[in-house]
């Protein structure tokens, strides 16, 4: 491909920049060729005009395609450069929080400079097994590498970690022995990996110190070898150290620190144990302040010491040893402080007067004091003639002070060291190795003397070691593929390397300088200019002649010369030396003996199995007489470990320090470059991009590129001659690319190129698809358009034709209206006229008439007037006396009624005064409403006699008016007129009269009914507001009521969601215990067959993390430990006794335990004893407040009573009975045994049947005997009773009443009576308290001790009467009470039913009574049938029973008359007999052949074998066996069944532990047993579904409770092995199915792939499975169980663990994994969690809530899916995924990786919006689940339907010496 293609528009390319190194720009403009500008736009948009010349090589770095961004792999980049490798690391670091990165064989770890929660032991568990490559980079998949391929190659392992000061080496190797301790914990109880771990704080302590650049830098390199055996255990370790900083000892730079163990000294000085050192203050110590600040933020030396202590405890150093070391650190510290003084002359010095600071070095490390001050002066020169004593100016004095300070600290040092491999050296053979090995990266200050030159030295040589490393896997790599390889030029560092350690090099020169007795750093320099001025990686300085520059492989050194020889000599005062050897203190002597001669086959004896073969023959040894120099040491050392790790395969840790503030994810982009230059990860990137480091197999090739392809160029039989074709014409040069044998090998830049072709193809069909929508889219709406504007012209239309019509007919109807409208105008006037006309008419007439009238009436009125004036002023004063009598009594009324009213106001608040009042005023409502509707009633029927009469006044004043005036006409008398006119006017009078009186009764009917109808209103009013305060108060009850059932019922479901959750806990804790004794247990025996071996084989068998000694699974393992081992000694005991012995054992265990659950029993029932006392007692309080004080302490009296009853009479019987009824026991236990080794005996003579029968006529008459002795025993001790009582009541009335009458007196006579009756109650009670004394005062004569223990049973029969007969009693009280309550809630609801009867109608009334008499005789009749019912049931109960007595006595006597021809075992004729009956379900055996049985049963059987039989059929034919044991009253017979069952089925387990179908065919059987002992164990709760069959074949002698739980115990421990066989059977194919195996077709797309897809631990071909493979699996697990008939309960529960552990491996591995966090992996598994959702509905078992298990991968795959952009999103993701922890939503988000250039990805801000939506989640901080959690298993019952009788035994289980019963 030309420039001119590659440097198209739209491209992106990195320019440099001063500030970012790199920076991104865009292309504007397509390049050609020749062109020397390129047309640039950065990142902000401004342009850019960048110069090239018309070489294409001066063109900018290409940048990667956006989906390649962020890769675990820098080699999985298409284009390998500098800028390319910096921003991957830099988006990997600041947006993801990924500090770990792949870079080919070498892992990048840059330091966060903050705790990640990425290091706890579940991430180790989740790396632990894992390919490299498959999870995301980290230290463990670098250990757990290493790890693997010492195990499969058997070869030796190294992990070398480098880098800058604070890059955080230290802490790398740390985790890396971490994980090693975690993975291969040691066998042994040694604890050899915490010992290993423990070396850390020492090293650290003694070894580390502050720097500018680190505040716990390491000072020093070490090599830390971890051994392993054959097994793959840790045994032992081995550390080498190289290069301490000496020089830090007594100078430290400004803002550093010395090594921490001073500081950590100083802190501590206040021990008591410390005042011999004489320490004060770290600031008043010149060796410890140089630096400034003697103080670190955020560390407490004081705790750093305490944890350092604690490492050497650990570690095996004694105190004393300790104290040892802290002098001699003090020491150094006082000799910093010793003052050195010129004298006169400015050669001489010496030590200050009085210095106590020399005195406490003297007295610290036990040497002279006067030759230490002179020596420390002076120095001796020796010739060969003579010896010379010369004194040292002060200089020289300080300068010997200080190397003097520097060797001391140094021999210290390595005796720690030495001290610390002999603690970790194990005597155990040495298998194979890892080594870890922390040393300094390439160093370059401003100034840089020897130590860095040594630095930088050895990084040279690792850079080779790595160079060839590098080159060799790629040689092997192309090698394994059979493609064409070249030479790969690399840049080798063997010239630099010669300069330094060749003959005439660097060192030598400096060594021969050494020798010379005037040897000077100047003439050092010079020969160096002279020799090496024409070296290519050697230069001369300018402006200097004390330096020179080493060319190295990173960079340009220039070396300061002062000070070379003086580091390199190491020069100590011999005479100084020889008085520390002369130390009293034996530590300080042995630090400073002669060294022997190292000898390198230290390691060759440690690892003798492995031969190191050097590179280079080894440097000949310097002459003895010469001490060896530092470099010559530092060169012996480095060449020894680069002959160890060329004998291992090598494992890169690159640490980058990000950058120099320290401060927490902050990426300074020039520091890093320096550090990726420096540490050789850019020189792998070249190496790399020299060949091809783009590698696709020919699969994932032709799933991402087939877009590419043409239809013709497809081959899809044939996926490599396919990928073969496009190849070829998409990439023109054939250089370009190579065809391996399984993979596409690709030039650098190749797959971007491919990438930009598959998304200009992907952008060309969008934009295809873009114009065709578009193009539909714009005419369905022109056609939408169209459509609409027809529509709206049709309408328009339509509505101005109607309003046309509509003016028309409006036209036509206003015609019409003017017409009527006319015409009603002119008619209205008319009607006007004539009715003015006939009114004016009838005024004129009627006017003249009262004219007349009103003439006459005026008369009339004025008699009136006179006579109401009289009136009135009579009724005037009467109504003023009236008015003022009225006034008097109101004013007495009102004060009284405001009397009244306080009263009314106290009853008014009471609910019964308003219900009162309620109901009064309903009635008064009532009986008003009557009153008003029979006034109502008189009101009319007075207006109808009104109206009567006014007619009949009205005729008769018309007839009288015709008669007027017809005497008028006729008469014309005026006499005749007057006396008609006074009668007129007499009629008129009583016509006024009576109008008058109807006008009062209308007034005063009026106001009665304006007044009734106030008061109604006031009554009405007055009834609301009661009903209001009525119903408020029934509301506030109600609300109340109600609160306090809520809060009830609240507190009922707290306590019940409590009391479940407790009970899951327990039987979680309780089956944690039993699995962590199956652990023990399988361990024991795993111990005991090792013990067993003779010779060991080789092989590889990898150590289970959870085995390690560092920590255990379970909860407790103080308890389970103990129980565990008391258990297994006792199934040892039963493994050596036998199983008879062992029945015997398991009888004494299963007693004790029975015993313990009576004691918890009886705790319990005292108890709820205690809770019922305290409740009756708060009820008496509340009543005594109205009893008299003497009724109050009778009472009290009466309870301090039944106290003493409940307490000293089971203390007495108990603590005197325990021990004697014990010896009894044992001695008619002892009695019974010899009886029946008696009977035994004679049975197997020669004439067993009448020896028998002897022996059994001598005990029936020993019975006999025995019961008539009884019988007499028992009057006596009636009588000693009574003699006990009488004793007892003269001695313990006056003290235990003393109390009583001290706190209550008795005041009345008659109270003294009642005293004398409590106090004869009290004696009653209480006449046992002192029954232990009597008897051993009874006991002293020996007769009554006799009689007494003869009698002993007799007397715990008595006292369990007497405490029957206290419980029936008491039981007869609360029956008493109960049915007391119950007749007064009877009560109450018959008055209820009277009221609502009284209120009723008669005919209503009879037919309630008809109706509640047929309902009493209704449930009268029920309870009768009830009670009949349960008589005929206890009947037939008693005629079981008879029938079993009658068979007994029936069996008894056949046994006395009946002779039986059977085996001698067999001693009774009950089989004969039952062979003429119908089977029993019972199965006989005899006693020798139990082990055949429990063989062909259990050790031998197959489940094929019963596989077309009743499921569980074992079981059933175990327990038929069982229960002849328990007919014939065989209880050595049933424990040793059990006992064998339970034995054989744990060890075909043990043997079967990885076989599915055994493990679940004995969980269904012991399931079976279980429930068989329960449905037939007599229990009527486990017998409520039986038949009376089933309840015929119960258990009639034994209750084996124990053994059920024990059964129960070994189904939890089976129910355990069965969940891990699964989750080994479905643990490999999880992942594949889940995550990686494409089960929607064509969804993900596929990624390059970087160096660690192709890690060395993955093994050819391919073991991926199909989500098809794992259903079938599940199915397959499903069949097996069914087949089996265990309980669906049980299965259901299985699947949900296994859903559990399903949903917790694909999370995790999503958590760790950056290449399946995408979109299509989230629709991937949403397909596949439906799939299994459907496969469990298929199966019926979704109703388990197996799928809420899988809720947190739900979420995580609705999270993967769902928009991730607006702070809407943010906030709906937090209310979605509820189930996932806030630590691992970020990790997803944080993960998350587009598939291609058109997803976005995951900004910053949003993840930081998303941490603060769930900062208020309280929960713990958890990022990966525990798939190890195991929920506790719930055993229910489920009786069969079968009966024992119906189930037939096949021939082919080789049973026939079972008999049927």
């Amino acid at each position: 491909m030309s420039a001119s293609e590659l440097y198209s528009k739209y491209t992106k390319v990195w320019i440099p920049d001063p500030e970012d190194v790199w920076k991104s720009a865009e292309i504007t403009k397509d390049y050609k060729d020749g062109d020397e500008i390129l047309h640039l736009k950065l990142e902000d948009e401004m342009p850019l005009e960048y110069s090239i010349n018309s070489n294409a090589e001066q063109l900018p770095f290409l940048r990667n395609p956006d989906i390649l961004v962020g890769e675990n792999d820098l080699t999985a980049l298409s284009y390998l450069h500098e800028p390319a490798v910096l921003h991957n690391l830099k988006v990997r670091f600041l947006e993801s929080n990924a500090i770990y990165t792949y870079c080919g064989i070498v892992l990048v770890a840059i330091n966060p400079y903050e705790q990640l929660p990425i290091y706890g032991e579940d991430v180790i568990h989740a790396y632990s097994g894992q390919n490299m490559g498959d999870m995301d980079p980290h230290i463990f998949a670098v250990a757990e590498e290493a790890y693997k391929q010492m195990a499969r190659d058997e070869k030796n392992q190294s992990i070398i970690v480098s880098g800058e000061s604070g890059a955080g080496k230290t802490v790398s190797a740390k985790y890396a022995m971490r994980y090693f301790a975690t993975v291969g914990g040691s066998a042994s109880e040694a604890n050899v990996e915490e010992k290993v771990l423990a070396s850390s704080p020492i090293m650290e302590a003694i070894g580390n110190a502050k720097t500018t650049r680190n505040d716990n830098s390491s000072r020093f390199g070490k090599y830390i070898q971890i051994g392993f055996d054959r097994q793959y255990y840790i045994i032992g370790a081995n550390m080498r150290t190289y290069l301490l900083e000496k020089s830090r000892v007594v100078f430290q730079a400004e803002d550093e620190r010395n090594y921490h163990i001073f500081y950590q000294l100083c802190a501590s000085a206040n021990r008591p144990d410390f005042k011999e050192l004489k320490l004060s203050s770290a600031e008043d110590y010149f060796y410890a302040t140089q630096g400034g600040n003697t103080e670190i933020d955020g560390v407490n030396d004081a705790e750093d010491f305490e944890r350092t202590w604690n490492a050497f405890t650990l570690l095996g150093v004694k105190d004393a040893h300790q104290m040892n070391i802290y002098r001699v650190i003090a020491s150094i510290l006082h000799l910093g402080n010793v003052e050195i003084v010129s004298e006169r002359d400015v050669d001489t010095c010496g030590v200050a007067r009085n210095d106590e600071h020399l005195n406490y070095f003297c007295d610290l490390l036990g040497v002279e004091h006067d030759q230490m001050e002179h020596w420390l002066c002076h120095r001796k020169l020796v010739t060969t003639s003579e010896t010379y004593v010369k004194t040292m100016s002060k200089q020289h004095a300080i300068n010997a002070r200080n190397a003097l300070a520097k060797h001391i600290y140094a021999q210290l040092f390595n005796w720690i060291v030495d001290h610390i491999n002999k603690a970790l050296y194990t005597t155990s053979k040495q298998h194979s190795f890892i080594g870890v090995l922390d040393i300094y990266g390439f160093e370059t200050f401003e100034i840089n003397s020897f130590e860095q030159f040594c630095i930088n030295y050895a990084n040279e040589k690792l850079q080779q070691q790595f160079n060839l490393h590098v080159f060799k896997l790629e040689q092997e790599e192309y090698m394994k593929e059979q493609i064409p390889w070249t030479l790969i030029d690399f840049s080798d560092n063997q010239p630099c390397i010669d300069l330094i350690e060749a003959k005439l090099g660097i060192l030598d020169l400096l060594d021969e300088e050494c020798k010379m007795p005037k040897g000077t750093d100047q003439s050092w320099a010079q020969k160096l200019y002279d020799r090496h001025s024409s070296s290519l990686h050697f230069q001369k300085p300018r402006m200097s002649n004390m330096a020179f520059v080493v060319i190295h492989f990173a960079d340009k050194v220039e070396y300061q010369c002062d000070g070379f020889l003086e580091k390199n000599r190491d020069t100590v005062h011999e005479e100084q030396i020889n008085i520390l050897k002369a130390s009293k203190y034996q530590l300080v002597a042995d630090l400073f003996q002669e060294e022997k001669e190292p000898a390198t086959s230290n390691i060759k004896t440690k690892t003798s199995k492995i031969s190191i073969r050097p590179l280079k023959p080894a440097m000949k040894a310097p002459n003895k007489e010469h001490k060896k120099t530092v470099g010559l040491q530092f060169r012996n050392s480095l060449q020894l470990l680069m002959e160890t790790l060329n004998a291992t395969t090598p494992h890169y840790v690159r640490c980058i320090k990000p950058n120099d503030e320290k401060s927490a994810f902050s990426f300074d982009a020039e520091r890093a470059v320096q550090q990726l230059r420096a540490c050789g990860v850019l020189e792998t990137i070249r190496i790399s991009a020299a060949g091809y480091p783009s590698r696709w197999t020919y699969h994932e090739f032709f799933n991402r590129y087939r877009v590419l392809m043409t239809k013709k160029n497809i081959i899809l039989n044939d996926k490599k001659e396919t990928c073969k074709r496009l190849l070829e014409i998409v990439i023109k040069d054939p250089d370009k690319f190579q065809f391996g044998r399984s993979k596409i090998f690709f030039r650098a830049g190749q797959v971007a190129y491919l990438e930009k072709l598959r998304a200009d193809k992907f952008r060309a069909a969008c934009m295809m698809i873009q114009k065709t929508v578009r193009g539909w889219l714009q005419r369905t709406k022109y056609r939408r358009m169209r459509k609409a504007a027809i529509t709206i012209q049709k309408h328009i239309r339509g509505y101005q034709a109607r309003r046309w019509m509509d003016l028309l007919r409006k036209t036509r109807a206003a015609v019409i209206f003017q017409k009527q409208y006319r015409m009603h105008v002119v008619r209205r006037k008319y009607l006007h006229i004539r009715n003015a006309t006939v009114t004016i008419q009838a005024y004129t007439r009627g006017r003249f008439v009262r004219r007349v009238y009103h003439e006459l009436l005026r008369q009339h009125k004025a008699s009136i007037i006179q006579k109401y004036v009289r009136g009135w002023i009579a009724r005037k004063r009467f109504s003023r006396i009236r008015n003022a009598v009225i006034y008097l009594q109101c004013c007495y009324r009102r004060m009284k009624a405001r009397r009244e009213l306080k009263t009314l106001k106290i009853e008014a608040r009471s609910v019964e005064h308003y219900k009162k009042l309620t109901s009064g005023m309903e009635n008064k409502v009532v009986q008003l409403q009557r009153k008003v509707d029979v006034q109502n009633k008189e009101h009319k029927a007075m207006t109808e006699q009104l109206m009567a009469v006014n007619t009949a006044q009205a005729t008769e004043i018309d007839k009288l008016n015709k008669e007027l005036d017809r005497w008028r006409e006729q008469q014309g008398d005026k006499n005749r007129e007057t006396s008609l006119q006074e009668e007129i006017e007499k009629l008129r009078k009583e016509l006024g009269k009576s109008q008058t009186e109807c006008k009062i009764l209308e007034d005063t009917y009026t106001r009665e009914k304006a007044e009734l109808q106030q008061r109604v209103l006031d009554l009405e009013k007055e009834n609301t507001l009661l009903k209001d305060e009525k119903d408020k108060l029934n509301q506030s009850i109600k609300n109340e009521s109600k609160d306090v059932a809520e809060k009830l019922s609240q507190k009922t479901a707290k306590e019940s969601e409590l009391a479940k959750k407790e009970l899951e806990e327990e039987r979680s804790r309780y089956q944690n215990l039993l699995k962590e004794y199956s652990r023990l247990e399988q361990r024991y025996d795993n111990l005991q067959e090792e013990i067993n071996l003779i010779k060991h084989t080789p092989g590889h068998r990898r150590n289970p993390s959870n085995q390690s000694s560092l920590g255990s699974d379970s909860n407790y393992p103080s308890v389970s430990t103990s129980e565990v081992g008391d258990t297994e000694d006792a199934v040892q005991l039963v493994e050596e006794a036998g199983l008879e012995n062992a029945a015997m054992d398991m009888t004494i265990f299963l007693k004790l335990q029975k015993r313990v659950r009576e004691l918890e029993q009886e705790r319990k029932l005292l108890r709820a004893e205690i809770e019922r006392k305290e409740a009756a007692e708060t009820k008496k309080a509340n009543e005594y407040n109205s009893i008299p004080e003497n009724e109050q302490a009778a009472d009290l009296a009466y309870d301090s009573l039944k106290v003493l009853e409940f307490a000293g009479v089971e203390d007495a019987v108990d603590r005197v009975l325990r021990q004697e009824l014990e010896s009894e026991n044992k001695k008619l236990k002892n009695e019974l045994n010899e009886l029946r080794k008696a009977i035994a005996e004679k049975a197997i003579g020669e004439n067993p049947t009448n020896d028998e029968e002897n022996a059994y006529s001598v005990l029936l008459n020993q019975l006999r005997a025995a019961s008539e002795e009884l019988e007499v025993r028992k009057e006596e001790v009636l009588l000693l009773r009574t003699q006990i009582v009488d004793a007892a009541h003269q001695k313990e009335v006056v003290g235990n009443m003393d109390n009583v009458t001290e706190k209550y007196e008795w005041k009345r006579s008659d109270e003294n009576t009642e005293k004398d009756d409590v106090i004869e109650a009290y004696n009653g009670i209480c006449e046992t308290n002192s029954q232990a004394e009597d008897w051993r005062y009874l006991n002293e004569d020996g007769e009554l001790g006799l009689a007494y223990q003869g009698l002993k049973e007799v007397a715990r029969l008595l006292e369990a009467q007497l405490q029957s007969q206290i419980r029936q009693h008491e039981e007869e009280v609360g029956r008493m009470r109960n049915q007391i309550e119950v007749l007064k809630e009877d009560l109450e609801k018959q008055q209820q039913v009277l009221t609502q009867t009284l209120q009723m109608s008669p005919e209503a009334r009879i037919e309630y009574n008809v109706q509640q008499e047929i309902t009493r005789l209704t449930n009268e009749n029920l309870d009768l049938k009830e009670l009949v019912e349960k008589q005929e049931k206890n009947e037939k109960k008693l005629k079981k029973q008879l029938k079993i007595h009658m068979k007994k006595v029936q069996e008894l006597e056949a046994r006395n008359f009946v002779q039986k021809e059977s085996r001698p075992e067999l001693t009774r004729q009950v089989t004969v007999q039952r062979k003429e009956k119908e089977f029993q379900g019972m199965l006989e055996y005899y006693k020798d052949d139990e082990s055949l049985l429990i063989r062909n049963l259990i050790a031998d059987l197959k489940p094929q074998a019963v596989s077309a039989t009743v499921p569980g059929l074992p079981a059933y034919i175990l327990f038929m066996c069982l229960r002849h044991a328990d007919y014939i009253n065989d209880d050595q017979k049933v424990h040793s069944l059990l006992s064998s069952t339970i034995n054989g089925i744990k060890k075909v387990l043990k043997k079967h532990n990885d076989d599915f179908e055994i493990t679940s065919f004995w969980l269904s059987n012991s399931c079976r047993l279980l429930h068989c002992l329960k449905q037939y164990s007599g229990d009527e709760d486990f017998m409520k579904q039986n038949n009376a069959r089933q309840n015929e074949h119960s258990l009639k002698n034994f209750d084996l409770t124990e053994y059920r739980q024990l059964l129960s115990d070994l189904s939890i421990q089976i129910y355990q092995q069965l969940i891990k066989v699964a989750e080994n059977l479905l643990q490999s194919m999880i992942v594949s199915a889940m995550l990686e195996n494409e089960s929607i077709q064509g969804l993900s797309s596929v990624k390059p792939m970087g160096y660690r897809k192709r890690s060395s631990s993955r093994v050819d071909g391919d073991s991926s499975y199909t989500l098809e493979a794992m259903v079938r699996q599940l199915n397959l697990l499903n069949n097996t169980m069914c087949e089996h008939g265990l309980d669906p309960e049980i299965i259901q529960q299985v699947f949900r663990q296994l859903f559990y552990i399903i949903n917790a491996v694909t999370l995790n591995n999503l958590l760790l994994r950056k290449d399946v966090c995408s979109w299509s992996t989230g629709m991937q598994l949403r397909y596949n969690i439906s799939q299994l959702e459907e496969w469990l509905r298929g199966k019926n078992l979704h109703q388990s809530g197996t799928m809420k298990t899988m809720e947190p991968l739900i979420q995580a795959a609705q999270l993967l899916q769902v928009k991730k952009k607006t702070s809407d999103d943010a906030a709906a993701i937090c209310s979605m995924c509820t189930d996932l922890s806030p630590q691992q939503i970020v990790k997803i988000l944080n993960l998350y990786t587009p598939v291609n250039e058109f997803e976005e990805r995951v900004t910053v801000a949003f993840i930081r919006n998303i941490q603060s939506c769930l900062q208020d989640r309280n929960e713990p901080p958890q990022l990966l689940m525990d798939f190890k959690h195991m929920f506790p298993v719930i055993f229910p019952y489920n009786p069969s339907a079968l009966n024992l009788d119906t189930i037939h035994i096949p021939a082919n289980l080789n049973l026939t010496f079972l008999n049927r019963v």
